[in-house]
Order: structure tokens, then C-alpha cells, then sequence
């Protein structure tokens, strides 16, 4: 981040003046950016689109020497700790972020943040995509293979899913980098600068589900066994078989079978399945390589039943995939 930047993130701003010299909180919320209707049924303020007149993003400061009292938000927010640390309650629960960390909420959810100090810096960065949501990123993260979707079913309990993600950064990566360039183009205002930010804000987002770490809950031995079974369907998806995969863990082939059931939720067959189509879906997506090919890639001897199955989990075909992939090629060269 440049130095100018971060000096205006220090200098203090008529709110934080107040606020230092009270140690109570000074509303900073125009009426106009309240939905009175809304905030009725939260039972707390309700921010709605206000700040997005002009703009697809809009980054502040967040207002320093006072609590911030729970609020929701009809748009998508992120909270990056610049510097220092902080805590909010987000749903309910108390989180702590440091330095580098960054806190996702998705519309709705309820937060409130403590006290901060001069030398606590909290960057806002909110913006409006409804086709972005927690679980569009859950989705994201889980298509990156099915190791990632059978972590993820076991951290997120999805009858009461969470709507916040946490991104700890402890030692600076791609994210941070990415932060640093969207916080610099908003806060120098130069030209062209809402097209490059909305830029970094698609690039930041697929960071954070390349870079998102899922924490796994204790194992027990079946399911370590499973996770290395899920690993090897990951690595070798073209010619793995259950067969090979009993004779190399040593057990019974109809015994790992119902094991592999069991923790998985699903057939060691259709967990093959779905990887198999990760990878098609990609190549279909990204490359002009001929469908046939790509079947045959991937290990599937029977086309019919790639369509089908294609159609079932994706909910269109590998030709309109394509075809919509050629249009946004075409689009974002423009």
C-alpha cells in the first residue's frame, strides 16, 4: 500500500475527533441510507444502496475510539485489518482480526465491532453483485475437487450456515498484494479507477477461494482412510479404480465400498463421477479442445452417459457451456 494511503487512513476524520474526545459513538449513517421498512423487521439499522450512486464498490474508513453498534446491510461487505487488531461479533459469535485478516459478510448478517485504537486500522469494502454470495464461494471452493467438498460438508453444517467467512493472513500472500492495489486505485481516485477496481474485486475473490484454508474438525481412523482415498481420487481421477484402491489399503473391496459410503454420503462411483466432471467442465470452459477428446481425457468410455451426467450436475450441456464461454472471451476483450 502507498504511503499516502496509509496516512490517510491515520489522519483522523471529523467522527474520530468526536468520538476520541467523547469515547461514545457518533452516528455517521445519513437517514437516506437507512431502510426504515427493513430495519422494522431486523430490529437493527439497515444500510441499503446508498453508497453505491456512482460506483459498484465503496471504501471507508472504519471510524476509530468508539464501539460500532450491531447493524446489516442489504449489500456484501469485507472487513481488512490494515494494521493492528479488533473484535466484532458477527451472528453472535466473537471474533477476534488481526493485522492482515479479512472478515467476508454476506447481506443480512447482523455484526457490531469494539473499540478501536489510533493505531487500529479497519478498512470497509462494500460492494453489490448479486450473483456473489457465501455459498456461491462455498460452491467455488467445493468444485476444485471433491477432497475440498467432503472438508468443507464437514466444517459448514449447511441447515445453519454461516454468513461470514474469515481469511486469516498471518504472513502476506496474492490477497494482501490484491488489497493493497484495490485500496490504493479507490482511494486516489484516478482515472478509469471503478473499472480496475471492479477488476481487483473479481480478482480477489477467486484469491480467497484459492487461498482459503479448511480446517477439518478431529478424524478418526476411517475417516483419515477416506481422506487419503479422496486424495488419490484427486491425483488419479483418469484410471483410479476401487478395486486397485482395496488392494493398496490393504482391506476388503465391498467392505471400503460401504465405508467409503458411509463418510462420504455418496458412491465411490459418483464421487469419481463428479471429479471427472470438474475436470471436463474446465477444459470445456477454458480450452477449444474437441468434447470426444475431452470424454476420453477424463476416463469416461460411454458419451452418453457423460452428457447425462454433465446435464445433472451442472444443469446445462458442455456445448452451451462452451458457447458461453466463447461470449464472455469476446466481452471482456472489448
Amino acid at each position: 500500500m502507498s504511503p499516502k494511503t496509509l496516512d490517510y487512513f491515520l489522519e483522523l476524520n471529523p467522527i474520530e475527533k468526536a468520538q476520541k474526545n467523547s469515547k461514545h459513538f457518533e452516528n455517521d449513517i445519513p437517514m437516506s441510507a437507512i431502510n426504515n421498512q427493513l430495519s422494522f423487521k431486523a430490529e437493527v439499522p439497515v444500510l441499503n444502496n446508498y453508497y453505491f450512486k456512482n460506483k459498484d464498490v465503496f471504501i471507508r474508513k472504519h471510524n476509530r475510539f468508539a464501539p460500532y453498534p450491531t447493524h446489516t446491510h442489504t449489500f456484501l461487505e469485507m472487513n481488512y485489518m490494515l494494521q493492528g487488531e479488533c473484535v466484532e461479533i458477527v451472528d453472535g459469535e466473537t471474533l477476534q482480526l488481526k493485522t492482515g485478516d479479512l472478515l467476508l459478510l454476506d447481506v443480512g448478517c447482523k455484526h457490531s465491532l469494539g473499540q478501536l485504537s489510533e493505531n487500529d486500522i479497519l478498512v470497509n469494502i462494500m460492494f453489490r453483485d448479486q450473483d456473489i454470495s457465501i455459498n456461491m464461494l462455498n460452491d467455488l471452493r467445493r468444485n476444485q475437487s471433491v477432497f475440498y467438498e467432503f472438508l468443507l460438508n464437514r466444517t459448514i453444517k449447511k441447515e445453519n450456515q454461516r454468513k461470514f467467512m474469515i481469511f486469516q493472513n498471518r504472513n502476506g500472500n496474492e490477497v494482501q498484494d490484491t488489497l493493497n492495489h484495490l485500496i490504493d486505485e479507490y482511494i486516489q481516485s484516478k482515472e478509469f479507477a471503478n473499472t480496475i477496481i471492479k477488476s481487483y474485486l473479481s480478482i480477489l475473490l477467486t484469491q480467497l477461494i484459492r487461498n482459503y484454508n479448511v480446517k477439518t474438525k478431529d478424524t478418526s481412523q476411517s475417516q483419515r482412510l477416506i481422506l487419503k482415498i479422496l486424495k488419490d481420487i484427486t491425483k488419479n481421477y483418469q484410471h483410479i479404480s476401487l478395486e486397485a484402491l482395496a488392494v493398496k489399503y490393504n482391506y476388503n473391496k465391498n467392505y471400503l465400498s460401504n465405508l467409503f459410503k458411509k463418510e462420504v454420503g455418496k458412491t465411490f462411483s459418483e464421487t469419481l463421477t463428479q471429479e471427472r466432471l470438474i475436470h471436463a467442465r474446465t477444459m470445456v470452459t477454458s480450452t477449444m479442445i474437441p468434447i470426444s477428446d475431452i470424454i476420453e481425457e477424463i476416463g469416461i468410455t460411454n458419451k452418453n452417459f457423460f452428457y447425462k451426467k454433465y446435464k445433472e450436475i451442472y444443469h446445462t450441456t458442455p456445448g452451451e457451456d462452451r458457447t458461453q464461454a466463447d461470449k464472455d472471451s469476446i466481452s471482456a476483450n472489448l
